[in-house]
């Protein structure tokens, strides 16, 4: 989630083109969303062994809320919010923990970098001579 946020805010202050940050940006999250999810299913096999070895209850307040948010929202919900809350990783673990198809993650993941990723990039260039001294 920091990469996300400074990223684009390093582009800026460097001086790199638009294209060029928000492509970085795309190219940083979905990486770590092709990787998560890759090994996602096996990681979440074994934090549910874990769970119950442990015997620690399954759900906490803050996985009710996202599976409200996900019942309601679906994925695009999930992808939505995963740039400025969730994180990549975040974002990507709770959809593989809720058995969305890895193509589909991929797929809501990318439209949702690329949104943000713009909308981000456009702030720090537009307003990023506010936070120079």
């Amino acid at each position: 989630m920091v990469k996300f946020f400074g990223g684009p805010l390093a582009g800026a202050s460097m001086g790199l083109p638009f294209g060029f940050i928000m492509a970085l940006t795309v190219a940083g999250m979905m990486t770590t969303v092709f990787i998560i999810s890759g090994v996602g299913r096996v990681w979440v096999r074994h934090r549910q062994q874990q769970r119950r070895l442990r015997r620690v209850p399954i759900f906490s307040s803050r996985s009710r809320n996202i599976i409200k948010v996900f019942r309601r929202f679906g994925m695009g919900g999930i992808a939505f919010l995963t740039p400025i809350l969730l994180s990549p990783i975040g974002g990507t673990v709770i959809a593989t923990l809720l058995g969305v198809p890895r193509p589909r993650i991929m797929l809501h993941m990318l439209w949702s970098a690329v949104f943000w990723g713009g909308v981000l990039t456009f702030v720090s260039i537009r307003f990023g001579h506010m936070f120079h001294h």
